[in-house]
C-alpha cells in the first residue's frame, strides 16, 4: 500500500479541558505558596518544644502532600484517549491473514473463585468475533482442582452449541450467565425464539451439575469414568503439593474438532502447574509465566516448521506445539468478555503498519457489573478512566494485571529496537504435521514442572517478574524500560465486566496488597524516582510515583486525622485564625481542591453520593491498609514474616450481598484494620464534645474560640461526618454486619485513654 493512500487504523485525541485544569492546578499551586509563607512566618518560639514539634510535623505533612498532589497534576496534565477503525482492519487484512491470538484465563481458588463463574468467563472469550482456529484458550487453576477441571470439560461440550447461538444472534455479552441474567424472555413462538429458550435449559443444567460437584467438594467417581484427565488427580497430595497437570479439552487442529454448525471450535487447554513445598511458586505470576512458557515453545516450533525469523530464549526446548499466536491476552477468571469484538480493536493498534511496531501491549480499564449505584466502598474509577489515560498521554499505560494483549516478544523480553522491527505472522496450519493430544500432554508437562525455570531469566528479565506482589505494574514498567510503547483503549462499550468486593474487609485487605507491593518496587532497584530509565520519559517515571507512594501517604493522613484534634484539646493552634488574611489560601486550596475532585468524578460517570463514598474510603486505605502495608513490608525486611498472596473473595453469602445491594458497609468480624477506624473515629468525636470543656474555652467566648481553633474544628467535623457508617454500626445496627462488641470496646477505650492524655 501506497505511503500517500495509508489510512491508520487508530486515532488519538487529547482530552478537552486541559486548559481548565492547568490553570486549576496554577492557582492551587500558587496558594500553597502562600500556606508555605505563613508556617515559614509564624513559626513558634522554639521555647515551647510541643507547638514547635507539632508545628514542624504539619509543615512536613503539608509538604508531603504538595509533592503527591504535583505528582497527581503530573498524570492528569496531558490525558490521551483512542479510538480504533475495525473496519480498515477487515478491509485490509481478510480472515485468513489474522494473527493467531492465545487467550490466558488464571483462577486460584475453588472455594473463593466459583467455578461457574470462571467456565462463564472461558465462554465469554472462547465466543469472540474471531476465527475460531485462530483462538487458543489457556486456563490456569492454580487450585490444582478436580472440581474446576470438571467445571471446564462441561464447558467444553457446552460451547459446541453456545458458540453458534452467539454467532447467530450476535449476543452480548457472550458471558451465559451474564447474558440471561439481563436478556429478557422472548415472547414469540418462533424457532429462533425456542432455541434460546433450549440453550439456557442447557446452561441451567450445567451450572447446576457443577454447583453439585462444588458442594460435594470432590468429583464423583461415576463423573470421574467420563473422561481420564481425572486420573491425574490420583498422584494430588495436596493443593500446594502435586505434579503438573495438563489436558487439551479440544484441539483446534483436530478436523473433528466443530460445533453444531460445523465450523471449528477454539483451541481449549487446561494447565495446573506443578506445586512442591519446597519451591517458591510466585503467585499469580508464576502461574502466567507457566502459560507463556508454553506459548513460546508451541510457537518455536511452529517457526521452525514455516521457517519464520524469530529469536528464542536459549532455554527453551523442542518437544511439542498446540498454538502459534503473536498476541496473548490475559483476563482474571472474574473477568467475563462483555465486547465480542475487543481483541480486533486491539489488533487495530498492533498492525497499523506506520505507528503499530513498538506498542507491547494494549490495556483496557478494569470496569465491573456488580457495582451499586452510589458504589458504597469506591470502583477504582478515576484510576481507570482518567489516569490511565493520563499515563498514555506521558508515554504509555501502566499495566493493572488483566484485560490486556500483550504482543509477545515484548512480554517475554525483547528489547524494541528500530532497527530491528518486530514482525507478526499469521497462524497456519497444516494437517500433515500434527502430533496427538495425548503426546502433546505428555511431553509438555516439563515446561510447567517447578524446576523448569530455574537458573533461567523467567520472572526477572523474561515474562511476568516475581519482584512484588503487584507483579502487573512491575511488568509494564520493565516492558517501558525495554524501548516498548503501550496505549489506553477506553471503547464505548467495555471490554471486561469483573466484580468488585462486597465487603469493607475484603475492600481495605486488597488495598493492603497492592499498596505493599507498590512499596516494595519503591524500596527496589526498579523504583522510577531513584533510579535513572532512559528509555521511559521523565513524566511516565514520575507518574507511576503515584501508586508506590500510596503506603507513604499513610503517615501524613494519619498525622492530620490525629494531631489537630489533639492539639486542639490541648488548647495549641495550628492554623491561621479564621478572620486572618492568611486564612484565605487555606480555604482556596480546600474549598476549589475538593469542587475539582467532585467535577472530575461525576464526569467519569459517577454520582454525588458516590463522590462521597470515594473520599470515606480514601480516608479509610489510607489510615489502615497502607499502614498496615508499611508494618507488613517492615517485617518482610526484617525476616518476621513471609510475602503472601491473598485471592480477593468473588462470592458473599445471601446477607453481605442484601447490605451490599441497600449500600450498607459490612463490617462484621474482628480486625485490626477495624480497630483503628473505629478508635480515630471516636477519638475526633470527642474532640468536638470536650470543645465546651475548661481545658479550651474557660476564659474566652465562643467566637473567639471558633476564630482561633476554626479549621481545627472544620477539620474534626468533616472527620466526623465522613466516619458516620463507623458510628451507627458500633452503636445503632443490630444485624451482623455491625462492628463487633470487642472492637467496639477497645476502641472506646483507646480513644477516651488519647483524649484523656490531651486534656490533662
Amino acid at each position: 500500500m501506497g505511503k500517500s493512500r495509508y489510512l491508520p487504523l487508530f486515532e488519538t485525541r487529547p482530552a478537552r479541558g486541559r486548559l481548565l485544569f492547568r490553570s486549576y492546578a496554577a492557582s492551587i499551586f500558587i496558594a500553597i505558596c502562600f500556606i508555605f509563607w505563613y508556617r515559614l512566618t509564624y513559626f513558634p518560639a522554639l521555647e515551647t518544644t510541643t507547638e514547635t514539634w507539632v508545628w514542624v510535623g504539619m509543615f512536613l505533612s503539608e509538604l508531603w502532600f504538595t509533592f503527591y498532589f504535583f505528582i497527581t497534576v503530573i498524570v492528569r496534565w496531558n490525558p490521551v484517549f483512542r479510538s480504533t477503525f475495525k473496519d480498515r482492519l477487515s478491509s485490509r487484512y481478510g480472515e485468513e491473514a489474522l494473527p493467531g491470538v492465545d487467550v490466558l484465563v488464571c483462577t486460584a481458588d475453588p472455594r473463593l473463585e466459583p467455578p461457574t463463574m470462571v467456565i462463564s468467563t472461558v465462554l465469554s472469550v472462547m465466543a469472540y468475533d474471531y476465527p475460531p482456529e485462530k483462538l487458543s484458550v489457556y486456563l490456569s487453576d492454580d487450585g490444582g482442582s478436580d472440581v474446576t477441571f470438571y467445571a471446564l470439560l462441561e464447558a467444553s461440550r457446552f460451547a459446541q452449541i453456545w458458540l453458534p447461538f452467539c454467532r447467530k444472534l450476535k449476543v452480548e455479552p457472550t458471558s451465559p450467565e451474564a447474558y440471561f441474567q439481563m436478556s429478557p424472555e422472548p415472547v414469540d413462538d418462533s424457532a429462533m425464539d425456542n432455541e434460546w429458550f433450549i440453550i439456557k435449559k442447557s446452561y441451567e443444567d450445567v451450572k447446576s451439575r457443577i454447583e453439585t460437584v462444588t458442594r460435594l467438594g470432590k468429583v464423583p467417581v461415576d463423573i470421574r469414568k467420563e473422561h481420564k484427565g481425572f486420573d491425574e488427580w490420583d498422584f494430588v497430595s495436596s493443593r500446594h503439593d502435586h505434579p503438573s497437570i495438563l489436558q487439551v479439552l479440544i484441539d483446534g487442529r483436530d478436523s473433528n474438532a466443530f460445533d453444531t454448525e460445523g465450523r471449528a471450535l477454539p483451541t481449549l487447554v487446561y494447565l495446573a502447574r506443578e506445586k512442591r513445598p519446597q519451591f517458591h511458586h510466585h503467585f499469580k505470576a508464576g502461574a502466567l509465566n507457566a502459560l507463556v512458557v508454553f506459548d513460546i515453545h508451541f510457537r518455536y516450533i511452529f517457526e521452525y516448521i514455516f521457517e519464520y525469523d524469530f529469536i528464542i530464549p536459549e532455554q527453551i526446548r523442542v518437544s511439542s506445539r498446540i498454538s502459534n499466536a503473536p498476541f496473548i491476552l490475559n483476563v482474571d477468571c472474574d473477568m467475563y468478555s462483555n465486547n465480542s469484538k475487543a481483541i480486533r480493536d486491539a489488533l487495530c493498534f498492533f498492525l497499523d503498519e506506520e505507528n503499530g511496531h513498538d506498542i507491547a501491549y494494549v490495556q483496557y480499564p478494569q470496569t465491573f457489573s456488580n457495582l451499586t449505584k452510589n458504589e458504597i466502598y469506591g470502583c477504582l474509577r478515576i484510576f481507570m478512566q482518567l489516569e490511565l489515560a493520563g499515563f498514555d498521554g506521558n508515554g504509555g499505560s501502566c499495566y493493572v494485571g488483566t484485560g490486556c494483549v500483550h504482543r509477545r516478544e515484548a512480554l517475554c523480553g525483547m528489547k524494541y529496537s528500530k532497527e530491528l522491527p518486530v514482525e507478526w505472522k499469521a497462524m497456519k496450519y497444516d494437517r500433515k504435521i500434527r502430533e496427538s493430544a495425548s503426546s502433546i500432554q505428555q511431553d509438555c508437562k516439563a515446561l510447567a514442572s517447578c524446576a523448569y525455570e530455574e537458573n533461567t531469566q523467567w520472572g526477572k528479565q523474561m515474562g511476568v517478574k516475581y519482584e512484588s506482589l503487584v507483579e502487573d505494574i512491575l511488568t509494564g514498567m520493565s516492558i517501558q524500560n525495554k524501548g516498548w510503547r503501550s496505549v489506553y483503549l477506553n471503547p464505548e462499550r467495555p471490554a471486561f465486566l469483573g466484580v468488585v468486593p462486597t465487603t469493607l474487609s475484603d475492600t481495605l485487605v486488597q488495598h493492603k496488597r497492592w499498596s505493599e507491593g507498590q512499596l516494595q518496587i519503591l524500596l527496589s532497584e526498579h523504583c522510577t524516582l531513584l533510579y535513572d530509565r532512559r528509555n521511559m520519559p521523565l513524566k511516565l517515571q514520575l507518574s507511576y510515583c503515584i501508586y508506590m507512594l500510596w503506603a507513604p501517604n499513610s503517615f501524613a493522613t494519619l498525622y492530620f486525622v490525629i494531631v489537630p484534634s489533639f492539639c486542639m484539646l490541648k488548647g495549641i493552634s495550628l492554623f491561621p485564625n479564621i478572620s486572618s488574611i492568611w486564612g484565605v489560601p487555606y480555604l482556596y486550596v480546600i474549598v476549589v481542591h475538593r469542587v475539582q475532585s467532585l467535577v472530575e468524578f461525576v464526569w467519569c460517570g459517577g454520582t454525588v453520593q458516590g463522590w462521597l463514598n470515594e473520599q470515606r474510603m480514601w480516608l479509610f486505605k489510607r489510615t489502615t491498609s497502607y499502614f498496615f502495608a508499611v508494618i507488613d513490608h517492615t517485617l518482610k525486611l526484617c525476616r518476621c514474616s513471609k510475602s503472601a498472596f491473598v485471592v480477593t473473595r468473588k462470592v458473599a453469602d445471601d446477607d453481605v450481598n442484601r447490605r451490599y445491594e441497600q449500600e450498607i458497609m459490612d463490617f462484621g468480624y474482628s480486625s485490626p484494620m477495624f480497630t483503628i477506624l473505629a478508635t480515630l473515629a471516636l477519638f475526633n468525636l470527642f474532640g468536638l464534645v470536650a470543645l465546651g470543656t475548661k481545658k479550651v474555652v474557660t476564659d474566652d467566648v465562643l467566637t473567639k474560640v471558633f476564630d482561633i481553633f476554626g479549621f481545627q474544628i472544620l477539620l474534626c467535623c468533616v472527620l466526623v461526618f465522613v466516619n458516620l457508617p463507623i458510628y451507627r454500626a458500633m452503636f445503632f445496627r443490630k444485624d451482623s454486619g455491625k462492628i463487633p462488641a470487642f472492637v467496639t470496646l477497645q476502641s472506646i477505650t483507646l480513644a477516651l485513654l488519647a483524649s484523656a492524655l490531651a486534656m490533662y
